[in-house]
């Protein structure tokens, strides 16, 4: 019982690193990188919550590649409406 525990408040406490990763990375002038560490610290953070919270680690292959199917899905959508709304600037207006 004692080591879940622990497993789960380490994982807790490096969530509140990520934070506090997050946090100052917003504040610092790093010009076009800011963009992608921000996405590579939250990429950090959602591996540790799927990983250890959501108790992925202990899911078969079938629900890790529906995951995975997802996850890309999801970059998928996401690509293609930052792509539609950064084209927009020929409309005019």
């Amino acid at each position: 019982m004692r080591t879940p525990f622990i497993r789960l408040a380490l994982v807790w406490a490096a969530l509140l690193l990520l934070l506090a990763a997050t946090v100052v990375a917003a504040h610092l002038p790093l010009g076009a990188a800011k963009p992608w560490i921000s996405y590579a610290i939250a990429f950090a953070k959602a591996a540790l919550i799927l990983w250890f919270f959501m108790e992925m680690r202990k899911e078969g292959a079938i629900a890790r590649l529906a995951m995975l199917a997802a996850g890309i899905w999801l970059i998928m959508m996401m690509t293609l409406s930052s792509s539609d709304y950064l084209t927009r600037g020929w409309m005019g207006g």
